[in-house]
């Protein structure tokens, strides 16, 4: 009888060890199965949290960018502004150039003829005064010229 109760034992501690074996799979799996839920709400926050941060990176990229360009734009305006001011006072200044050029021409042009005719005055008068030493000058009261007779 001995081995029928073994027996009975035997299947008795098998049955609540598998008893036993089955809880504790039941239990590991519902631990395992939280570990992968937690896992990949993990894993997606941080994937949101990435593209969170590289949506912003990339917003505050185009932030300035946009600055940038508007930046750009705002010293090109000024650049052409500045431009068109200098060439209109270069203009204006070219403009005052060639009206003191002129000025100074017509000046020139009245002094060197006020000296060409006091030259020529002279040359006259010096002619005059050699002529008149050799005898060869016009009288002042005569047209026709005076020719002094040498003596003998």
């Amino acid at each position: 009888m001995a081995s029928h109760r073994q027996s009975y034992r035997a299947g008795e501690t098998k049955g609540q060890t598998q008893e036993k074996t089955s809880q504790m799979m039941g239990t590991l799996e519902e631990k395992a199965q939280a570990v992968k839920d937690n896992t990949c709400e993990t894993a997606q926050a941080a994937k949101e949290r990435t593209s969170g941060a590289a949506q912003s990176t990339k917003d505050k990229v185009q932030g300035k960018e946009e600055v940038a360009k508007d930046e750009a734009d705002t010293a090109k305006g000024k650049a052409w502004q500045s431009k068109e001011v200098t060439k209109q006072k270069a203009s204006e200044e070219a403009g005052k150039a060639q009206d003191t050029a002129e000025a100074g021409k017509d000046k020139s042009e009245g002094f060197l003829q006020q000296t060409g005719e006091s030259v020529k005055n002279m040359a006259q008068s010096a002619a005059g005064a050699v002529k008149s030493t050799f005898g060869m000058g016009k009288d002042e009261d005569e047209d026709t010229p005076y020719y002094r007779k040498e003596r003998d």
